[in-house]
């Protein structure tokens, strides 16, 4: 019995100690600190495990039609490309502040739509991937995954170009289930630069 014992008291031990560290603030929750290299990679393992887990029953449609394609296009300029930028863009303020830094999906072919679908509408605790299914309806979802597939390789006019065809930002559902009064996302250029010569200018 005395093996057990001393098990026992180890974990007890380990478990003080985490206590402790927990509450001392040692751990530096920053977002300009990166996270301890065992920390990265264990989350990086979580999170990937847990992706592939749930997306691998999805089933993913047709994503070359370019209807769905031309949807996502408005969708993602209002909603992902702040923080995952845009062709002929590096960075932005949003992007730059994030951390984990979101990966610039300009420039990173989509390996797994059925995976990009789930991380979409689910989204991603403690990275600032927000749940998007909690607003939008499943075919939105896949307008920004179909959308995806093909930002490698558009060009900043001809990104434009589908932005401005897309018809603006729209999603197709609340989650009271009722139709809502859509934001001023799609409002055109004219209308955007008149209101933002209302605002007050920005400033750092």
């Amino acid at each position: 019995m005395k093996p057990l014992y001393w098990v026992g008291g180890l974990v007890m031990i380990v478990l003080i100690l985490c206590v402790v560290f927990i509450r001392s603030g040692a751990y530096d929750v920053a977002a300009d600190e990166p996270h301890w290299d065992v920390t990265r990679s264990v989350m990086e393992k979580v999170r990937s495990a847990s992706v592939e887990r749930r997306s691998a029953h999805i089933e993913v449609p047709p994503l070359g039609d370019a209807a769905l394609v031309t949807a996502g296009a408005g969708n993602y300029d209002v909603m992902c490309a702040g923080c995952h930028l845009k062709p002929g863009v590096e960075q932005t303020e949003m992007s730059r502040g994030l951390y984990p830094a979101p990966p610039n999906l300009t420039a990173r072919p989509l390996a797994d739509p059925a995976a990009a679908f789930w991380v979409i509408k689910h989204g991603i605790k403690m990275t600032g991937m927000p749940a998007w299914g909690r607003s939008m309806e499943d075919q939105y979802v896949w307008g920004l995954v179909a959308f995806l597939n093909e930002l490698p390789g558009l060009s900043p006019d001809r990104y434009r170009e589908l932005v401005e065809a897309s018809g603006g930002h729209q999603h197709g559902g609340t989650e009271s289930g009722k139709e809502a009064e859509e934001p001023d996302h799609g409002k055109d250029d004219s209308q955007a630069e008149d209101d933002h010569s209302k605002a007050p200018p920005h400033q750092h």
